[in-house]
């Protein structure tokens, strides 16, 4: 029973210890100096003695390719399918920091993004009939955009698992109408009561390959306009005797890209080795000065 007990405690001392492991960094084992059989029977049952490779405030720069899903919000609601729109491109900063200066686990991204967004509408199966506006059916409008986004981020050695969320403002500077009773002064036009300037939330997820100095990135992006694309009140329609009328671009977006590293993601940076270089030429005679009075005592 005694022996038992022993060996319980001494297993719940190692899971304490592996808990215990500084957050954010990857790790190898390491081996201790003293060799003996004792140490080896602590280090086997009550200890891990590890040495860690922590993540660096650490900057990236990096080019993102994809494709975008479109919907909108309506109101009143109609029916509508997902709009698939092949081009997708963004261009972003990346730079990585620690919360009190020890949590790694946090950035923030800046950039600017070309994509489009719109709708596309399928036949109501109870009426027979489907929604246009301004006699289309569908439409597609291209967006430059500049997103600011808080960046976190959870790192092993050769893969990361990331999530974004912020804010972007854009612009739609073009719209391509379809349908059989689009007008040719609309086709490729906005109208008086269009809006084109957009703004709203972004953020999604996804996870990262990590060959230093490059990173290949994959990420699925959910980004919901604020700004309608046109007024609530420029329809002449009878709904507006009722209804609030808007319609707010809602897209998915799914990127692949490819990211360089600006400064050094672990190990010593220069900054580091200089500051390291500056405490020796400036504090070094006192280490000597510890060192041989430590060993006149002796």
């Amino acid at each position: 029973m005694m022996h038992r007990l022993i060996f319980i405690l001494a297993g719940l001392i190692s899971c304490v210890t592996l808990s215990a492991q500084e957050a954010g960094t990857f790790a190898a084992v390491g081996v201790p100096v003293d060799d003996n059989a004792s140490a080896r029977f602590i280090r086997d049952t009550t200890e891990i003695v590890r040495t860690y490779a922590d993540i660096n405030d650490y900057s990236l720069i990096g080019v993102n390719g994809g494709v975008t899903f479109s919907q909108m919000m309506f109101n009143p609601t109609v029916k509508q399918s997902w709009l698939y729109n092949p081009v997708y491109a963004s261009v972003m900063f990346t730079h990585y920091m620690k919360m009190f200066q020890y949590m790694p686990y946090f950035g923030y991204r800046i950039g600017f993004a070309y994509g489009r967004e719109g709708y596309k509408f399928k036949k109501n199966k109870d009426t027979g009939t489907i929604h246009k506006i301004d006699g289309a059916t569908e439409a597609s409008m291209e967006v430059v955009e500049m997103p600011f986004l808080a960046h976190m981020h959870f790192d092993a050695l050769h893969f990361k698992i990331m999530a974004d969320f912020g804010m972007y403002v854009g612009y739609r500077q073009s719209i391509e109408r379809r349908g059989s009773s689009v007008t040719d002064a609309l086709r490729h036009s906005f109208a008086e009561t269009d809006r084109q300037w957009d703004y709203g939330l972004q953020g999604g997820a996804g996870f990262g390959l990590v060959f230093d100095p490059i990173e290949i990135h994959f990420n699925a992006l959910l980004r919901f306009s604020w700004s309608s694309i046109y007024t609530p009140d420029s329809s002449p329609s009878i709904y507006n005797q009722y209804y609030y009328r808007f319609a707010y671009p809602l897209d998915l977006i799914l990127t692949a890209g490819i990211h360089f590293q600006l400064t050094k993601r672990t190990g010593k940076t220069s900054a580091a080795l200089k500051r390291q270089a500056r405490e020796i030429v400036d504090n070094g005679w006192e280490l000597d000065y510890e060192a041989t009075a430590g060993k006149d005592r002796q």
